[in-house]
C-alpha cells in the first residue's frame, strides 16, 4: 500500500489528507483515480464518457481498465465493442465490491487521520 500525505495550509485552518493506493504483487491495483473511473463507468455505461467526466483521455482510461482487470482475480469491467449499435462498458459485481471495499478503507483511514489531526497544531 502506498500512502501520500498532503498538508494544506491556509490562513484560516490546516487540513491533513491521506490518499490510499492498493498494490497487488507490486503492481498498481486501485486508488482514488481508478475508483472514480469505475464509478463513472457505472454511472455512464461508457469508458469514453467516464473518462471525459474526470478529464482523462480515453486511451489512459482504457489502459487503466486493462491493468486493473489483469491484476484482479476477476474482471472488474466488461467492455462491449463499438459499431452500429455502439459500445459500452459494465462494472461487474467484482468491480462493485472493489469500489465498496476501497471506499470503506478510505473512510476508516480518514477517521483515524482526523482523530490525530485534531490533536495537532500547524
Amino acid at each position: 500500500m502506498r500512502r501520500k500525505m498532503e498538508i494544506i495550509d491556509t490562513k484560516k485552518k490546516s487540513t491533513v489528507r491521506l490518499r490510499v493506493w492498493i498494490d497487488k504483487d507490486d503492481l498498481p491495483y486501485i486508488g482514488p483515480g481508478r475508483v472514480k473511473l469505475l464509478e463513472n463507468i457505472l454511472k455512464f455505461g461508457s469508458i469514453s464518457r467516464a473518462a471525459k467526466a474526470i478529464n482523462m483521455s480515453y486511451r489512459k482510461a482504457w489502459q487503466l481498465i486493462e491493468d486493473m482487470n489483469a491484476v484482479s482475480k476477476k474482471v472488474l469491467v466488461e467492455k462491449q465493442a463499438g459499431g452500429k449499435t455502439g459500445g459500452g462498458a459494465t462494472v461487474t459485481s467484482e468491480g462493485l465490491n472493489v469500489i465498496k471495499q476501497y471506499r470503506i478503507l478510505q473512510y476508516e483511514v480518514d477517521k483515524v487521520l482526523n482523530k490525530h489531526a485534531k490533536k495537532m497544531s500547524f
